[in-house]
């Protein structure tokens, strides 16, 4: 027994499902766009304010607390990879779409410990996959311009929260999905730990 379907029919169905592919098409390049431009003025408009906060020594020498910022904590720059991105605290959905978020209950740079980073590995730490073990991390912050150095990149777990453990070092961890080409929601997590080798100020047109 045959199923026969009309020409007729089946022409309506095909050109509505036609119409609605591109409906889809459309609704998705302009949410991508969004997200683009959002993240670029956030980060425009956040970087700007972190250059005066900066450039005003008095409240840098008065060591103003990160919270009276609302959440800008600074800048991480990567000068090999060219990767510059503002850091604002917290790792909301929000956030990470728009920069780089510290991760709550980590250190923060100046402190003693293990200063937490994360941010996405399709947008802010893309650039992450070309990282190499001595690479150079700078953070500029209201407290002070640190440098660190990459001691150990690695592929873990979602559950390995260990590698943000506190620590008797003054360290830096950044986390980021993985693999970073895989599509939908990564298993993996991709780890880089830096240890700072200099507190002292860096100069200001590196971090720019």
């Amino acid at each position: 027994m045959k199923l026969v379907v009309a020409k007729e029919p089946l022409g309506r169905i095909l050109k509505w499902a036609q119409r609605a592919l591109w409906v889809c098409a459309v609704v998705l390049l302009g949410y991508s766009g969004f997200v683009l431009v959002d993240a670029w003025a956030f980060q425009r408009r956040e970087g700007m304010d972190l250059d005066r906060l900066l450039s005003d020594r008095r409240a840098a020498s008065e060591g103003t607390p990160v919270s009276a910022t609302n959440g800008l904590i600074g800048r991480m720059v990567i000068p090999r990879l060219g990767l510059s991105a503002v850091v604002v605290e917290g790792i909301g959905r929000t956030t990470l779409r728009r920069g780089v978020g510290h991760i709550p209950g980590t250190a923060l740079p100046g402190e003693p410990g293990n200063v937490g980073l994360s941010g996405h590995r399709d947008t802010f730490f893309r650039p992450l996959k070309d990282l190499r073990i001595k690479d150079e991390i700078q953070f500029s912050t209201l407290k002070g311009d640190f440098k660190y150095e990459v001691e150990s990149l690695r592929v873990v777990e979602p559950r390995s929260v260990g590698v943000l453990a506190s620590s008797k070092e003054n360290v830096l961890t950044l986390v980021t999905c993985y693999p970073f080409f895989y599509i939908g929601a990564a298993p993996r997590r991709f780890v880089v730990r830096a240890r700072q080798v200099s507190p002292q100020a860096l100069a200001r047109a590196s971090v720019k």
